[in-house]
């Protein structure tokens, strides 16, 4: 039996190398002979990196300028035909910060921004920039202020970091802003929120970064702002267009300084890990995640096996499935199972694996979790 094993990330728990290697093991325990193939996978957000560098190339580490102004380490890489990866997350993301005390107003972009320009200075002309898992509000200006960009207010001064003084920006200086010509950015998100409203980067995704509403409100009216002069600046309604609100506020940026083009995250690596050929040859695949839910099913790494796996039969293995019976049978799934996440995720993960390929190979299909 050829088994395929594509989970992302178990959040706060497992990355997706080391969930598919648990995976392995379990079906190696039901089916010893099985030709099993691992491929992690990640939608943008934390593990872009790695799934990318799973076909070759270049890891790098650099101490940036993490999310609340303090050095942290950040890495990333370059492919093996020269294409330059750059995870926010790993420089901007929620990992670096507590969402109890993150102080939302300040909270910047600018180590994003540092690894933009170590890529372009490694001679990087096509960059992936997978934008998931953000601490950050503040449109991207942390980021493209590391690459020349100022943000001045009308006397001229260089605002603080962050968007809560976005709400005092006049105008933006480009006069230090270089970048060459030749350079194409692809960002890798599935969100395509704009950048203000009700469903704009503020309110959707402010709350689960730690803003309170007082911060929200003050964000807000910060974007507003940074709207109308992005419109100015570049003669086009930038924080119209979908995905603007990617990131806090990134996409924005990302689509107007370094005219970049949206592509979903999870497709961007399923493309270059050859994920259609290994679903072809499966006889059966196997993903997960932390937490298997709505969202799950909207542009995420899931949604994305379950769209490319063909006539290929789907098992979902997660720490958690939290759709009831009903969405379950409407999914997709071949069959939907719960591991448990303690107290040993690793060991669990392994049962939980061992159960749904055995229960696979004697021809049951499930449409309820399974614990």
């Amino acid at each position: 039996m050829q088994v395929l094993i594509c989970p992302d990330s178990f959040k706060g728990t497992l990355s997706a190398k080391r969930a598919a290697e648990c995976m392995a093991l379990g079906v190696v325990a039901v089916i010893p002979r099985a030709d099993v193939a691992c491929l992690p996978l990640a939608d943008g957000g934390e593990g872009t990196l790695d799934a990318m560098l799973s076909r070759g190339g270049r890891r790098l580490e650099r101490e940036v300028t993490g999310p609340s102004g303090k050095p942290v380490s950040a890495a990333w890489g370059i492919l093996p035909d020269g294409t330059g990866v750059v995870e926010m997350a790993s420089a901007s993301g929620l990992t670096h910060v507590d969402v109890t005390t993150n102080d939302l107003l300040s909270a910047s972009t600018f180590g994003t921004g540092e690894l933009i320009r170590a890529a372009v200075d490694e001679g990087c002309r096509n960059l992936v920039i997978g934008i998931g898992g953000s601490a950050t509000n503040d449109g991207g200006t942390g980021a493209v202020s590391a690459l020349g960009v100022r943000f001045l207010d009308v006397k001229g001064e260089v605002l603080p970091p962050g968007g809560g003084p976005l709400s005092r920006l006049s105008r933006i200086d480009l006069s230090r802003f270089r970048l060459p010509a030749e350079l194409k950015v692809t960002i890798a998100s599935d969100v395509r929120n704009p950048l203000c409203g009700p469903e704009g980067a503020t309110r959707v995704f402010g709350p689960q970064k730690g803003g309170s509403e007082e911060d929200l409100d003050l964000l807000e009216a910060g974007l507003s702002v940074y709207a109308d002069v992005l419109a100015k600046t570049f003669g086009w309604n930038v924080a119209e267009a979908p995905g603007a609100g990617a990131a806090g506020g990134l996409g924005a940026a990302l689509l107007g300084f370094l005219h970049g083009r949206f592509a979903p995250g999870i497709d961007v690596v399923m493309d270059h890990v050859d994920f259609d050929a290994a679903a072809r040859s499966a006889d059966v695949i196997l993903t997960g995640e932390g937490s298997l839910d709505a969202t799950s099913l909207m542009g995420k790494t899931l949604s994305g096996v379950l769209r490319r796996a063909g006539n290929t039969p789907v098992i979902a293995v997660c720490g958690r499935v939290l759709l009831d019976a009903e969405a379950q049978r409407d999914s997709g799934f071949h069959a939907c199972y719960a591991s448990g996440l303690d107290p040993d995720p690793e060991t669990a993960l392994v049962a939980a694996t061992a159960r749904a390929l055995r229960e696979f190979r004697n021809g049951r299909s499930w449409k309820v979790s399974l614990g």
